[in-house]
């Protein structure tokens, strides 16, 4: 990360935080469980000058275990000792937080969101101005996510691969893992309502690694082979992943960790064992600043990467963007829950109907002022 000790000093007068909650378009399911509602935990920092800065923790409790309320208070107590303070380090700053939010990363991505927030308006650059690219490329301004058909009917899958392809999107990640049977006839319909789609499956652990060979054999007699498999068995079984791998070496399938990589421990892990063949990073996992270890470390080592998201509203989705953007080395972009929100939590500056992202003329910081309660 671009070092912000150049950043102007600006003191945190006003710190607070609070639950926002809004209704999902559908709901949004997956092998290990349900969002029906957006319930998420934002926070808000203002300057002295009157600057604000802004944060959201997405929790998961299915996926990862932590809590709305757990995550409410970590942010609250972090907000109370952040009042009066004068920064002129951001990165330390979060160095320094970062120990309280153990076991609950959502958390310490909101806290470090908000703050590299203020401190990209402070010095008027966006978001992503505050992340190197790790090529000599540079940044990456223009880029498109996937769009997820969810857990559902195959009545579901038919409608909403037809609806996207409407609207203009490419990629599609098909969430299976629940109904072998439905999953087979759901992903063969999206590929029918979107022939020559990019096609992605995220399991969410929901096979473990001979099922999962078998599925996709039947999915080959199709002609129906995903360019990815995101997460195909428990987290745990590393064992099943490498055999996951060097099965489908080769095949330009490829297997991606998720909830296998929640750290920059385990990407180390992922990267010694050559266990995966790509890693995903979410901010929700592994905070904004692991989260670009995490990138540079499967980066360096040519490992592709995706990036993908919790229930995230606009503004935790835009943060995301402007990483991707900053940094350059992101292959898949799977920043698409603003499509599944209405109201001001879908509106993305420069996300287009088509899932087209353009951070071309971001204007300082996120970009994203939230209502707050």
């Amino acid at each position: 990360m671009k070092t912000l000790q150049h950043t102007p000093p600006f003191t945190i007068t006003d710190a607070a935080a609070a639950i926002v909650r809004a209704p999902l378009a559908t709901p949004f399911r997956i092998a290990t469980g349900q969002h029906d509602e957006l319930a998420n935990v934002f926070l808000r920092l203002t300057t002295r000058d009157g600057i604000r800065g802004f944060g959201e923790a997405a929790v998961a409790t299915h996926i990862t275990g932590e809590t709305v309320a757990s995550t409410l208070a970590n942010l609250r107590a972090a907000a109370a000792d952040l009042s009066g303070r004068t920064i002129d380090d951001v990165e330390a700053l979060c160095r320094e937080f970062a120990p309280r939010f153990a076991g609950n990363h959502a958390g310490l991505a909101a806290l470090e969101m908000a703050l590299l927030d203020l401190a990209a308006r402070v010095d008027g650059v966006p978001l992503y101005g505050l992340f190197p690219p790790v090529t000599a490329a540079g940044p990456r301004l223009r880029f498109a996510t996937d769009i997820t058909i969810v857990i559902g009917t195959l009545e579901e899958a038919r409608r909403g691969a037809e609806r996207f392809t409407a609207q203009g999107f490419t990629a599609f990640k098909v969430k299976v893992g629940r109904n072998e049977e439905l999953d087979l006839a759901r992903v063969l319909a999206v590929r029918e309502a979107a022939p020559g789609c990019t096609l992605i499956l995220d399991a969410n652990m929901g096979f473990d690694a001979g099922r999962m060979l078998a599925f996709l054999e039947r999915l080959d007699r199709h002609g129906a082979r995903p360019v990815l498999l995101e997460q195909p068995v428990p987290k745990h079984d590393w064992a099943g992943l490498a055999t996951l791998t060097a099965a489908l070496s080769g095949s330009g399938t490829l297997v991606c960790a998720d909830e296998s990589v929640g750290s920059l421990a385990d990407a180390r892990l992922a990267v010694e064992t050559g266990a995966v063949s790509a890693i995903n990073v979410k901010t929700m996992k592994s905070g904004f600043l692991e989260g670009a270890e995490i990138a540079r470390l499967a980066a360096s080592h040519g490992i592709p990467l995706m990036l993908g998201a919790m229930m995230e509203s606009a503004l935790s989705i835009s943060a995301s963007a402007h990483l991707a953007a900053g940094l350059g080395c992101f292959d898949y972009i799977d920043l698409d829950t603003t499509f599944f929100l209405g109201g001001e939590f879908s509106r993305a500056p420069g996300l287009d109907g088509a899932g087209r992202f353009d951070l071309g003329s971001a204007v300082p910081g996120i970009g994203v002022e939230p209502a707050f309660p």
